[in-house]
């Protein structure tokens, strides 16, 4: 008994040692919590930005997901009353968006679509542009952003190609359905933004459905997103991104760009762009809040800056030069600024360096294309720096992403060149789109053996392995961030009864970074 006794005290010792024990690291930790928040404070007095690798380091774990659709779901859990998106006057909270998204999802199932199915969108940025997103992801079918740029034929070859039975319009573009709405061959249900005599009105349509979310399972090949993207003859192709494709990018970018729930995101470009849409997701899926701009505008994006107090934001680089020369460029308070990510055309070196000392942040350059679901290659804050021996490489467009390999191949052999010498941009990464929808002789020729995506660009290696791109394998024209196709243009131009013949070609341009020539 008295053994007993003896062990009975031993383990009473051992408990209040342990109790003291944890008392003593609890008081310790908060002298570590108290000690961080003085130390975040006075860095935030000393008025340093914060470079995106450094800040990366300190963002949040992310969501741990493997579909689209839970990027809204596990959002509306963590922090369901946090604002998610901002369009003017008007905002909606994490459980908005989910159940707003669910709303759709419902109409949607109702309208016939399965998973996997095509919805088409055509409308400028907007709140409903992440409803429709969202509701298809929570549906497992297929969110089709239509280019509202295009001519009224080009809107109608995208539709029917999609084979997509539900097509959801804007106001603005109800010219353009009226036009084609004789020649849709699969749409069954058309639902306009704002109304129309002969269509379903987009809120009333929503909000007589259930807000239930569906729960519809995915798995990580299932397409996500179906953008359009046309090579030298013009013809759209329907570049099909899967979950796993999101995935194998989103939380990298969260990392490198420095987002987090704190981040409030400017959403500048349109979202039928993978510069958009990608730029957005990738936001979102760190948590951040979306401020939203509809339509394309440098006075309104200097102004949304200081109101909203913006972080981060993604500019073509025409953006940038035409907010340089806007009145206000001087007075705006920049301070709240953590990183601008430009790309999607060139830049000059005027322009770049104006806007590295107006905006007085961090800038990065990306390189990516709809095909990679985006970035492929990174140009970091630390090589922009205009003092640097190295000010050179401002013309690269830096080095592979992560997850990314990256050959420079001379395109008749397919053996890699000598770095300094030019060939053709080859890519393989998670990230490769599943291939192009409905053209398996296209996919097979821009998908080769191993893996390996020819990207039609040409560029080379420097000694230091940064990527210069020198040149365009393919035709096609990039002006203004948009993609200018010389067919179209000779087409067009050929119509008139004055011009026998005519060929377009690209050239270099101040303002646009290329514009066509006949």
């Amino acid at each position: 008994m008295a053994s007993r006794k003896k062990s009975k005290g031993k383990k009473a010792t051992k408990k209040s040692a342990k109790k003291k024990a944890k008392k003593s690291a609890k008081k310790a930790g908060k002298k570590k919590s108290v000690k961080k928040k003085a130390a975040k404070k006075s860095a935030k007095k000393t008025g340093k930005k914060k470079v995106a690798k450094k800040a990366a380091k300190k963002s949040a774990p992310g969501l741990k997901v493997g579909d689209v659709a839970s990027i809204v779901r596990d959002n509306a859990r963590k922090q369901p009353n946090a604002v998610s998106l901002v369009l003017g006057d008007r905002t909606l909270t994490w459980a908005q968006l989910l159940s707003r998204s669910a709303q759709v999802a419902q109409g949607l199932r109702r309208a016939g679509v399965k998973p996997q199915d095509r919805v088409a969108f055509l409308d400028k940025n907007g709140i409903e542009h992440f409803e429709v997103f969202y509701g298809c992801a929570l549906l497992n079918a297929v969110s089709v952003d239509v280019n509202w740029r295009l001519a009224a034929p080009e809107v109608a070859y995208i539709v029917n190609d999609s084979e997509a039975e539900v097509l959801i319009v804007g106001q603005e573009f109800v010219a353009i359905l009226d036009a084609i709405v004789n020649d849709l061959a699969n749409v069954k249900t058309i639902i306009v933004i704002g109304g129309h005599p002969s269509h379903n009105d987009y809120e009333r349509w929503v909000s007589a459905q259930s807000a239930v979310d569906p729960k519809v399972p995915t798995k990580p090949s299932d397409i996500a997103f179906q953008l359009y993207s046309s090579g030298t003859t013009g013809r759209p192709k329907g570049v099909m991104l899967t979950n796993d494709n999101f995935f194998a990018l989103l939380p990298a970018a969260r990392d490198v760009w420095g987002m987090s729930e704190k981040t409030v995101n400017l959403v500048a470009m349109p979202l039928f762009h993978i510069g958009g849409g990608g730029w957005a997701t990738a936001g979102q899926y760190a948590g951040a809040k979306s401020i939203i701009m509809r339509d394309v505008d440098p006075s309104a994006m200097l102004t949304l800056i200081e109101k909203h107090r913006i972080t981060h934001a993604f500019a073509v680089p025409v953006l940038l030069q035409f907010a340089l020369v806007m009145p206000n460029i001087g007075t705006t308070d920049f301070s709240s600024l953590e990183l601008i990510a430009y790309g999607a055309s060139p830049i000059s070196e005027a322009v770049l360096e104006g806007s590295i000392k107006a905006f007085k942040c961090p800038f990065m350059q990306v390189y990516g294309l709809t095909e990679t679901t985006g970035v492929v290659t990174v140009l970091g804050p630390e090589d922009h720096d205009l003092s640097s021996a190295n000010k050179g490489r401002l013309r690269s467009c830096g080095k592979p992403f992560t997850g990314i390999e990256l050959r420079i191949v001379d395109s008749d052999t397919g053996k890699d060149v000598p770095n300094g010498e030019v060939g053709e941009i080859w890519i393989r990464s998670r990230q490769i789109m599943k291939g192009y929808w409905k053209m398996p002789e296209e996919t097979a020729k821009s998908i080769v053996k191993g893996g390996w995506f020819r990207s039609g660009d040409a560029g080379y290696f420097d000694k230091d392995g940064y990527v210069y791109i020198f040149d365009r394998v393919k035709d096609m024209i990039v002006s203004g961030g948009e993609n200018v196709y010389p067919a179209e243009v000779e087409n067009a131009l050929m119509a008139h009864p004055a011009i026998a013949d005519v060929a377009v070609i690209g050239v270099p341009d101040e303002k646009w970074g290329e514009v066509p020539m006949a």
